[in-house]
């Protein structure tokens, strides 16, 4: 993957209380990427997190939802964006 298609987003977790820096593929679905996030971060907080099926991504800055049924690219996720995943 060439930086074409990837993104730089800043991830906040209130529920663990952490944020990280993420690159994720412009060319996959918000749900999708929800998924394999959700994955990573229950073994990253050692079971901390549980995946609940009523999360989402919210845009930081407007709180607005991702739908999880659009691709990155088209959606409004650019280099910088911050998202929280609630």
């Amino acid at each position: 993957m060439n930086n074409k298609n990837k993104i730089l987003i800043e991830l906040e977790i209130p529920i663990i209380e952490k944020k990280y820096d993420l690159f994720i593929p412009i060319n996959k679905k918000v749900g999708t990427i929800k998924s394999l996030l959700e994955k990573a971060l229950v073994e990253l907080s050692d079971g901390a997190y549980l995946i609940k099926s009523d999360t989402n991504f919210y845009n930081k800055d407007d709180g607005s939802i991702y739908d999880v049924n659009q691709n990155v690219r088209d959606t409004d996720l650019k280099n910088g964006s911050r998202i929280i995943l609630l």
